[in-house]
C-alpha cells in the first residue's frame, strides 16, 4: 500500500500558523496525502508550543507533531506532552526529561505512522548520543508501526548526513529540521530511506530565518540584547512528500514542496501565544 507522508519545517509564529490554517487543508486533499507530520518548536511567538496553540494544529489537519531545543520553552506545554501520544520531543533527552520520544498515528488506510524527533550535539545544548538513543527505542517503534519518520533537529549538515547514513534501510525517512534553510539534496538513500538535510521553515522569508532583519543584524552588529521580533513578509510553507510503501517500508519518492502563502489574512486569526511574538536569542 502506498501512503504520501508531508513533513512541513520549522513552524515560525503566527505567520507560519496562518499559513498552516489557510493552505494545509487545501493541499491535504490535492496531492491525497494520508499523515502530515509539523515541527512546531517555533510556533508559539517564535519559541515554543502552547497547548491552544497544538489544538489549533490538529485542527488545521496536522496528524503528528515533533519539537525540538525550544520544546520546553512554553512550560504550559507540559502536560499536552505527557497526555498526547501524538507529539514526540527529543528522544535522546535524559530519560526523565517530560513527556514522550515518538508520537504515532493511525491511517485512515490502516498503517500506522511513527515520528521520532532526535536532537544534535554539534553547536547544541548538551544531550545524549542520538545514534545510540534510535539505535535503543528502533526494534519497539518498529512493533508499534509500520512506518517511522525521524525528525533530526540540528545545527550541523555533517551530523544530519551521517544520521541518514546510519539509518538507511532502518526507517522509511530521514528529515532534517532546526537550520529554517531548505536544502537541495533530496534522495532515496541505496537501502530504500528517504532523506534530506532540512526542509526549512513555514513562516516570513523576508526575514533571518524568521525573525525581523534589523533587529538581527543590530544584534549582531553590536552584541547587545535585542528583542528578535516575529518577521511577518512572504510567508511560504516548505517541507517534503514522501511516498512510502507500508509492505516493504520503503521510501519511493521524495518532493521538496514550496508554497506562497501571501494572501493569507490575519484578521482572521487570533493572537494565543500568551506574550508578544519576540524573545531575545536564536538559542
Amino acid at each position: 500500500m502506498k501512503l504520501n507522508i508531508l513533513c512541513i519545517g520549522d513552524i515560525v509564529g503566527k505567520p507560519g500558523r496562518r499559513a498552516l490554517a489557510d493552505k494545509l487543508k487545501e493541499l491535504v486533499s490535492a496531492r491525497e496525502i494520508d499523515c502530515v507530520i509539523v515541527n512546531a518548536e517555533n510556533a508559539a511567538g517564535g519559541s515554543g508550543l502552547t497547548p491552544q496553540i497544538y489544538t489549533k494544529l490538529m485542527h488545521y489537519g496536522v496528524n503528528l507533531v515533533t519539537l525540538g531545543d525550544h520544546a520546553y520553552r512554553k512550560r504550559e506545554i507540559i502536560e499536552t506532552l505527557e497526555k498526547q501520544d501524538n507529539i514526540a520531543r527529543p528522544a535522546n533527552w535524559s530519560e526523565f526529561a517530560a513527556g514522550r520520544s515518538v508520537g504515532y498515528y493511525k491511517t485512515g488506510k490502516g498503517p500506522t505512522v511513527a515520528a521520532v524527533a532526535l536532537i544534535g550535539r554539534l553547536f547544541m545544548k548538551p544531550a545524549d548520543c542520538p545514534y545510540n538513543a534510535i539505535d535503543k527505542m528502533l526494534p519497539k517503534v518498529s512493533q508499534q508501526a509500520e512506518i517511522v519518520f525521524v525528525d533530526f533537529h540540528a545545527e550541523a549538515t555533517s551530523e544530519k548526513i551521517a544520521m541518514g547514513y546510519h539509518l538507511d534501510g532502518r526507517v522509511s525517512c530521514v528529515f532534517g529540521t532546526h537550520t529554517h534553510v531548505p536544502t537541495a539534496d533530496e534522495k532515496i538513500m541505496n537501502k530504500g530511506t528517504a532523506y534530506i538535510t532540512d526542509i526549512g521553515m513555514t513562516g516570513a522569508h523576508d526575514s533571518v530565518i524568521g525573525r525581523g532583519v534589523e533587529s538581527v543584524l543590530k544584534s549582531f552588529r553590536t552584541r547587545m540584547p535585542i528583542p528578535f521580533e516575529v518577521a511577518t513578509g512572504d510567508v511560504k510553507i516548505n517541507g517534503i512528500l514522501v511516498t512510502v510503501d507500508s509492505n516493504t517500508k520503503k521510501a519511493e519518492r521524495i518532493e521538496r514542496i514550496r508554497i506562497d502563502a501571501e494572501n493569507t489574512d490575519p484578521a482572521r486569526y487570533d493572537n494565543d501565544d500568551g506574550k508578544p511574538e519576540y524573545f531575545n536569542s536564536f538559542e
